[in-house]
């Protein structure tokens, strides 16, 4: 053969492309190949995700953790700028919510203090903390409600938002529920109680040794939960009036300390199965890409 490989130089070479191409076809791409031979496969990569149903410790019956973390299936989250800006987002709204209720200043605002801490354990630049800060003592007339509403399965849902227009936020908070399988249902709010919640790293320390711990410093409970990033976490509820205590007596006993504040904890819990659980999650997706909407909070348990 004039102006290219033989006959028996083409055969001789098989052997070392097969192994090659039956690794392109099977997707593996570990070996690059030439494009005058075989062109090139892409290399598809597989993000299964995965779901898994909270696991609480129950320290006092009136009491039922597993709020706001009952499944990986709520925080699928999209690309990570996208996620991390709006987070940020929702870090501003709750400082210009405690600047309104208590101030500026994080050592008389105790409120504020705690959020502030969140801000930083996300690592929210200190540029974007202050500016939020300004923002809030200048901002225009706000009002902060909380709409009570039910989802799919009979979950319960606390929708707070903070808004410069109640009727352009109610508007878009129904359609929204409508949209996603929920309704506006009155007397929600009385199955929820506002408590104290102390989160640290969940591999630290045993589960005994949480209980032990969840007795000794005054709280009210105890759940064994995850973060966004899938890892475990211990969080220590107590009364509202307690936090600062239960907080201070958990960093005197060696506890490295991730975060604290005030959250809205279910008394009782609803079990959703895989499909009413999809669609909650997406409907407090939704919910939660709205602008006026601060935290969603809800009652989900998932299945095991």
């Amino acid at each position: 053969m004039r102006g290219g490989m033989s006959g028996a130089a083409v055969l001789r070479g098989l052997p070392a492309l097969i192994p090659r191409t039956l690794a392109v076809a099977s997707g593996r791409c570990s070996a690059p190949v030439a494009s005058s031979v075989l062109p090139p496969a892409p290399c598809v990569l597989s993000l299964p995700w995965t779901a898994s149903s909270v696991r609480t410790l129950q320290l006092c019956p009136a009491l039922c953790a597993g709020h706001n973390k009952w499944s990986k299936v709520k925080n699928i989250k999209g690309p990570k700028d996208e996620a991390r800006g709006r987070m940020f987002m929702k870090f501003g709204l709750l400082i210009r919510i405690a600047v309104k209720e208590g101030g500026s200043n994080p050592e008389l605002n105790l409120n504020l203090a705690h959020i502030l801490e969140q801000c930083r354990s996300k690592n929210m630049p200190k540029a974007s903390i202050e500016t939020a800060i300004k923002g809030a003592e200048k901002a225009k007339p706000a009002s902060q409600h909380m709409f009570e509403a039910r989802g799919p399965g009979g979950c319960l849902l606390l929708i707070e938002v903070l808004t410069d227009s109640n009727s352009r936020t109610l508007h878009e908070i129904k359609r929204l529920l409508n949209k996603n399988g929920g309704m506006l249902s009155d007397g929600v709010r009385h199955s929820f109680t506002r408590r104290g919640v102390v989160a640290m790293a969940g591999k630290t320390i045993s589960t005994e040794r949480a209980l032990e711990l969840a007795i000794e410093v005054g709280a009210e409970d105890v759940q064994e939960t995850e973060d966004e990033d899938d890892q475990p976490l211990l969080q220590f509820i107590c009364n509202t009036t307690d936090l600062s205590k239960v907080r201070a007596s958990l960093e005197e006993l060696g506890m490295q300390i991730m975060s604290s504040g005030l959250e809205f904890v279910p008394s009782t819990l609803s079990s959703l199965d895989r499909d009413q659980l999809d669609a909650a999650s997406t409907l407090i997706e939704a919910l939660n890409d709205c602008p006026d909407v601060v935290r969603v909070w809800d009652n989900i348990q998932a299945d095991s």
